[in-house]
This record gives structure tokens, sequence and C-alpha cells, in this order.
């Protein structure tokens, strides 16, 4: 199977999950690297926008 073929098969397969399933297997994630809900979240997306030019 191809990596696009991989990656549309994961996107189905997340959608296809209840919204309690995904929140259970974001959360599995973010534990997985070190992070905990609302833990460094806020700051990196003010670091993000604060990088692109105001229009």
């Amino acid at each position: 199977m191809t990596k696009q073929g991989i990656l549309e098969e994961r996107k189905l397969r997340f959608e296809a999950m209840s919204s309690y399933e995904r929140k259970a297997l974001l959360r599995k994630k973010m534990k997985a690297e070190g992070l905990e809900e609302g833990s460094e979240v806020m700051p990196l997306c003010v670091e993000i926008t604060s990088s692109f030019p105001k229009m």
C-alpha cells in the first residue's frame, strides 16, 4: 500500500471513531509525548500565530 493510501486509511479510521474513542486516543498519544491536557498547548499556538505578519 502506498503512503497516501495508508494516510487515507488512518483518516477514515479516525473519522469512524466515536467522540469518546477519539478523545481517548488523543489523550493516550499526548501522555506518550509527556503532555497533559492544557500543558504547553496555548503558548505554542500563540508562538505560531505571532510568527505571521498581521493582516
